[in-house]
């Protein structure tokens, strides 16, 4: 076997956890990738991994190697494809991580439409609100909404990403519009997942700042807080490219505008992992992202 294909076994065995692990994934018995990566630890004259009838961890000198290891495989590959072929077609996997509802309202159909044009890349979309580790779980993008926290990832904006606070008219009617965002603690408010009772629903201080929020419901999802919202269930605090529909169409009104930060929201930000070399398929997903995104900030 090649240098290369040591870095690729020891790199399954990091990522599944497991010599077995590795085995299946990559189609080997576990002895024979045991094998290999105690060879590579006898080249190197370092051991690279700890290993115990339960788990099996990285030495430092593992975690360096395989960390350089990962960005080497990464570039030599981008490297290969960019020389091995002239023509202009890509191939290839990539794979995608969004947040759920910004991934069907937009990233699906661009996606769809990207496939169109390239037809031999095969794209891997996953749609979760959970925070994913690009590196760790081997994903080549991510595209994500609110304020971009502190990172090693390489980040490009998209698009703004502004909130409305909004209720059914049905609910209005029934419960009164709040004046002031102290207003809210006694109104029934759609929270989402495990807000602090305390908002954070973008008022700009010293007008508003925190208000405490009023009970109602909560969920981990953006689209069912929507859902709940339409039907009259309380008030929300939503994305626009949820909502502005519904504002155009009525079913839905805009509330304390006046106290709304607009650059509460934060953005919409594509976060890929640092490497020197980008493959060609994911350089051109990148470029064909931000035109559809850029579109829509035109509209």
């Amino acid at each position: 076997m090649t240098q290369k294909t040591e870095l690729e076994i020891l790199l399954a065995v990091v990522d599944h956890g497991s010599f077995s692990a590795a085995a299946r994934a990559l189609g080997y018995t576990p002895s024979a990738v045991g094998k290999r990566v105690h060879q590579l630890e006898q080249r190197l004259n370092v051991p690279l991994l700890i290993r115990s009838t339960r788990r099996m961890t990285l030495t430092e000198a593992g975690r360096r190697y395989a960390e350089e290891a990962r960005d080497l495989i990464a570039r030599l590959t981008a490297l290969e494809e960019d020389i091995s072929d002239d023509t202009p077609t890509l191939r290839g996997t990539i794979r995608l991580t969004s947040s759920a509802a910004l991934g069907r309202r937009f990233v699906v159909p661009f996606v769809v439409e990207f496939m169109e044009h390239h037809p031999e890349v095969e794209l891997e979309l996953l749609l979760t609100d959970k925070i994913i580790d690009l590196i760790g779980d081997g994903f080549d993008l991510s595209i994500r909404t609110g304020i971009l926290p502190d990172s090693s990832l390489v980040s490009r904006k998209l698009m703004s990403n502004p909130r409305m606070l909004c209720a059914a008219p049905a609910y209005v009617e029934q419960h009164g519009s709040p004046q002031r965002p102290e207003d809210l603690a006694a109104h029934r408010c759609l929270r989402l997942g495990q807000e602090r009772q305390l908002s954070d629903w973008g008022f700009a201080p010293p007008r508003g700042g925190n208000a405490r929020l009023g009970a109602g419901f909560s969920c981990n999802n953006l689209e069912a807080l929507h859902a709940a919202c339409i039907s009259g269930r309380g008030i929300a605090w939503l994305p626009r490219f949820l909502t502005q529909d519904d504002v155009d169409k009525g079913r839905l009104l805009p509330l304390l505008k006046e106290f709304s930060d607009p650059d509460a929201g934060g953005g919409v930000f594509l976060l890929r992992p640092e490497t020197t070399f980008l493959p060609q398929r994911i350089r051109t997903l990148i470029d064909f992202l931000a035109e559809r995104f850029n579109a829509i900030k035109a509209d």
